[in-house]
């Protein structure tokens, strides 16, 4: 470069601070400034030598990115500072250490923080990705500048990317679309989530963004015309009523668009709320809403409102902090129109998320605004038990998620995602309530614990000492802390069981003269083709490795020339016994059922994909070869499923000893005073046996009984038969199979 370019170069960088210094949201002190401008020249001296891909000098980076961290996201002078500061220590000899001597902590702890985060290498398959995400989340527990800084890390990177060769293009663009999109969104930074989803369709959709970009400069006159004749109108009412506002057309986002395209299969033409009003009205604190309803009754005395689509987001602001009154009216030449209200006040917190809560708190820092909000974050978060792809797919779930608003027996709200069920609600109360909740009602009306809630509904929560969760439970939640504290009990159950299985079969082995030791278990293991020695003890305590299977196992075990090649292959041994609780019940995904009712049916797998155990599929019903299990993902899937939508099946492997089966049981006997009492004692104690129905009728001394149980194997119910033999009174139980 030619001397006078350099010198150029020197003065973009130069106006490039200014700039930041004068866009920056929160007011300047002189010793903020003197933090900044030491970061800068800091930054600036460490990044000399660097260009980026572009050409450019590699500073213009940092101060892009400070500048949104400044403005967009408003952060104060330490997160400036370290947003200027955040690819030294990775880029250059700078450490940790130097920053903390040459700064404070804080800024060293930041930029750590972001180094961090940037370590993991770019190029890798999806869990690893997850997993890495999984790490940058939780370093909100350690300063939530750190994210903030990094989503303006990437919306800098995103907007100058045009150098970059197209496979990195799509990755970073994906990446941004799968994560820090809905990250924002949950942050509350709306601006900066619409500009890295339009951004991220750019890249991933190129030509569909561009058609629509095109399309929307195309009508803009039009669109342009349509909100002046709206605003002209309301305009009139409001200086009548002496409002003091500003009215702004704000086109929806072409991300928006798209996604109205694709979910309702519609055309650009047809997606008809395509730009929505913004009136945004100055307003002490206490008239604030007085005069957003006052609005509303101007905007309905012109345009009439579809009651559907009234969002009151200022009684009950989203959990991001978001307010406003939404107002969908029909506007004219039969168009809808979303009409947004907000205060100034609002209207700042919808664009800069957090950084606006703290300046409107009285007497708050930026520390305790960011710790009330943390909370919400760290539920997210909590277990760190699910695996990494899970864990960012239900983090996604509960960024995403649309929220409606519940009441509790005493009137107090509490907010939940769109399609959390009553048994949702349970848990979000306390675990603890959730774990013993035996029924629920909604609006005094008892209902099943997976009833979708809907906003407005008051919630009762039904609970028990006895009640204990069941595997279906996972069925009947969608939030992830009730489906973590769910597992979680159904785990410690299953030791507990498999240390009473543990009991049991060293008894039941001691009468066929073994001494259960390690290597027992580990054949023990072998021979039932297990993982485990938990999968073992906990199918002996549930009684689903029976008497005779261990007499075979007694009598091949004394073969000893099988036993010598047995120890030869043995395959890897499992832990000592009494690690048990080390150890997590493997899962045996050993049979395939189909259907709602989970029913056990004949069936081939396919060919073309091969499904093994534990794949997600489905089964399809063909001609002559009853039914065929394809992989969800399989090639011909989509053909299969958008052709032959009627003969597809669901499907999934389950682990056998967690299933549970309906058997219906016929009693005969003599109406004797005390038998329907003694006969429900029975049932009640006999372990892992839940009652689905039960009709008794007596007759002229004649007793007859239906009894519907639920049991996990053949080896309970024989129990449960023998033992309802033994009732005084009682002459036949005989089992009913029904059609």
């Amino acid at each position: 470069m030619t001397e006078i370019d350099i010198e150029e170069e020197n003065k973009a960088i130069a106006r490039e601070y200014k700039e930041l210094l004068r866009i920056s949201y929160q007011t300047l002190t002189h010793e903020d400034k003197k933090l900044i401008r030491k970061a800068f020249d800091v930054a600036v001296d460490a990044h000399k030598d660097q260009r980026r891909k572009s050409g450019e000098a590699y500073i213009f980076h940092p101060i892009g990115v400070a500048k949104i961290v400044a403005s967009e996201i408003g952060l104060g002078a330490t997160g400036i500072a370290a947003a200027l500061l955040h690819d030294v220590v990775e880029d250059t000899p700078i450490t940790v250490e130097e920053l903390e001597q040459l700064f404070n902590k804080k800024v060293a702890h930041l930029v750590e923080g972001l180094t961090k985060i940037s370590q993991v290498k770019k190029d890798m398959n999806i869990s690893l990705q997850a997993e890495n995400f999984r790490k940058m989340l939780l370093t909100l527990n350690d300063d939530v500048r750190v994210i903030l800084i990094k989503i303006a890390d990437r919306l800098h990177n995103m907007q100058t990317m045009d150098s970059m060769p197209e496979y990195k293009q799509l990755k970073i663009a994906s990446e941004t679309l799968y994560i820090y999109a809905p990250l924002a969104h949950r942050l509350g930074l709306y601006n900066i989530k619409t500009q890295l989803e339009d951004l991220g369709l750019k890249y991933t959709e190129p030509q569909i963004y561009n058609e629509i970009v095109s399309k929307i400069k195309e009508t803009k006159e039009e669109q342009d015309a349509y909100i002046k004749l709206v605003s002209d109108v309301l305009k009139k009412s409001l200086d009548e009523e002496k409002v003091a506002y500003t009215i702004k057309g704000r086109p929806k986002s072409i991300y928006s668009i798209r996604r109205k395209m694709a979910a309702q299969n519609v055309t650009f033409e047809e997606v008809y709320d395509k730009f929505a009003l913004r009136i945004i009205y100055k307003s002490n604190p206490h008239d604030e809403k007085f005069l957003a309803w006052k609005i509303y009754s101007i905007v309905t005395d012109h345009y009439r409102p579809s009651p559907s689509r009234l969002r009151d987001w200022i009684s009950s602001p989203k959990s991001t902090g978001y307010e406003a009154l939404h107002i969908t009216v029909m506007g004219p030449k039969g168009r809808w129109v979303e009409i947004q209200v907000r205060s100034e006040r609002m209207d700042e917190i919808a664009e800069k998320g957090y950084a606006a809560h703290y300046k409107y708190k009285q007497g708050a820092t930026e520390e305790s605004g960011l710790d009330t909000w943390l909370n919400l974050l760290r539920e997210a978060l909590e277990n760190a038990e699910t695996n990494a792809v899970d864990f960012v797919e239900d983090f996604k779930m509960n960024l995403y998620a649309k929220e409606i608003f519940v009441f509790t027996p005493k009137g107090e709200i509490k907010s939940l995602p769109k399609g959390a069920t009553s048994l949702d609600f349970a848990f979000s109360i306390h675990s603890e309530i959730g774990i013993k909740t035996r029924g629920t009602r909604v609006n005094g009306k008892l209902v099943p614990l997976n009833h979708e809630l809907k906003s407005g509904d008051q919630v009762e929560v039904i609970t028990s000492p006895h009640q204990k969760p069941t595997i279906n439970w996972l069925e009947y939640v969608t939030t992830s802390r009730a489906k973590n504290k769910i597992r979680n009990v159904l785990n410690e159950d299953t030791k507990k069981i498999a240390e009473e299985g543990k009991e049991l079969l060293t008894r039941k082995l001691k009468h066929l003269k073994i001494t259960l030791n390690e290597s027992v278990v580990n054949e023990l293991v072998n021979f039932f083709k297990l993982k485990t020695s938990l999968d073992l003890f906990y199918r002996v305590g549930i009684g689903s490795i029976e008497n005779q299977q261990l007499k075979d196992f007694a009598a091949q075990k004394s073969n000893t020339l099988i036993n010598f090649f047995k120890t030869k292959i043995k395959r890897s041994p499992s832990s000592n016994p009494d690690e048990i609780n080390k150890q997590e019940i493997s899962k045996n995904y050993d049979m395939l059922v189909f259907g709602t009712e989970n029913d056990r049916l004949d069936y081939k797998l396919s060919t073309c994909c091969n499904p093994i155990p534990g794949d997600e599929v489905f089964g399809f019903i063909t001609i002559n070869e009853g039914i065929k299990v394809h992989k969800k993902d399989c090639p011909n899937a989509i053909s299969l499923q958008s052709n032959y939508a009627y003969r597809i099946m669901p499907a999934k492997w389950i682990d056998s000893t967690q299933q549970e089966f309906k058997a219906t049981l016929k009693i005969t006997g003599m109406d004797t005073l005390g038998l329907t009492n003694e006969l429900t004692k029975v049932i009640s104690n006999q372990m892992h046996v839940n009652i689905q129905s039960i009709s008794l009728s007596g007759e002229a001394g004649i007793f007859n009984g239906q009894l519907s149980v639920i049991v996990q194997n053949n080896t309970i119910l024989k129990k449960l038969i023998d033992n309802i033999k033994k009732i005084d009174g009682v002459d036949k139980v005989t089992r009913v199979y029904t059609n």
